[in-house]
């Protein structure tokens, strides 16, 4: 199979030693990644997003609900108040640490929930062909013929405004770019000899989808998985902005945006600071997406 390098000349190394270490495609792969200093940059960040998501409850100085007068607007460095206080005298920095559960949560549900109904149709379609392939990508050509920012919105707007709604726009809008990339794949593995082999053997067809085909055509799921989670925080965030997202006082990032637009003359550090939040989550993981890309690439060079 593809995705196993077998030893050489018995195990003989390319320097006519014995005992040298086999190079397998994962092998390369991760060498490739450790070597691209951008996607290391990129994983550490998300890294640090999502530690930092988790130790919301110890480690934000204040109660991201509680309001103070007193601290209303309050410039960034203020006592108790690192980045300061917001239009209702809230803390920023508590707000957007436990904004970044939400906004995580946001990116990562949704795109697994259209990874997996993506490529289950995906994989059915290139597999099977005929009416079943005709049919399921004819519905898909549907979710991809409107504009994946106005879907959500008119979806989100017949659910109605929160967070799970907003998750279920985001999961629908994705579900077709993945079931299009799994069945072009599934496509070009499906005539290869080592699955030709499977079938000549006896194996059912759940056997040669789910061990021979599925596991050579995750390669670039994973890229676009990890890209399509950039492309997800800023649409849910987006939707958030427009008030469909989580609802009042709940510490969301798109909605600190929209609430920091209001004050953005006399504090613009209200707005900017989840801003830069947004643009740095959604950097990292686009950094990380387009190192996995190179990594994974099968014509790629060491």
């Amino acid at each position: 199979m593809s995705a196993i390098s077998a030893p050489i000349d018995g195990g003989v190394g390319a320097a006519g030693g014995r005992g040298a270490s086999v190079r397998t495609p994962t092998s390369m792969a991760l060498a490739r990644l450790r070597r691209d200093r951008f996607a290391i940059v990129g994983a550490v960040a998300v890294v640090l997003f999502v530690i930092l998501a988790l130790l919301a409850p110890w480690i934000a100085p204040n109660d991201p609900y509680e309001v103070r007068p007193t601290m209303r607007l309050a410039p960034y460095g203020s006592p108790g108040y690192p980045l300061g206080g917001d239009e209702l005298g809230r803390c920023i920095l508590s707000r957007l640490l436990w904004g970044a559960r939400l906004s995580l949560i946001v990116a990562f549900v949704p795109v697994t929930f259209a990874t997996l109904l993506g490529v289950a149709l995906g994989a059915l379609a290139g597999y099977v062909g005929g009416k079943v392939d005709e049919l399921l990508m004819r519905g898909l050509d549907v979710l991809l013929a409107f504009p994946y920012i106005l879907l959500a919105l008119g979806i989100v707007a017949a659910l109605g405004p929160g967070t799970v709604n907003l998750m279920i726009s985001l999961t629908v809008i994705g579900i077709p770019v993945f079931g299009r990339l799994t069945r072009a794949t599934v496509l070009s593995v499906r005539e290869r000899a080592y699955v030709e082999a499977a079938h000549s053997l006896g194996a059912g067809h759940g056997r040669v989808l789910g061990r021979h085909i599925l596991p050579n055509v995750m390669a670039p799921i994973i890229v676009y998985f990890t890209l399509q989670c950039g492309r997800t925080v800023l649409s849910g965030t987006g939707l958030s902005f427009l008030g469909l997202g989580a609802p009042a006082p709940a510490a969301d990032w798109g909605g600190m945006l929209a609430a920091g637009q209001q004050v953005l003359t006399v504090a613009p550090h209200v707005a900017t600071i989840p801003g830069l939040a947004i643009f740095a989550l959604t950097v990292a993981l686009n950094l990380l997406g387009d190192g996995l890309r190179d990594a994974l690439d099968p014509t790629a060079t060491d």
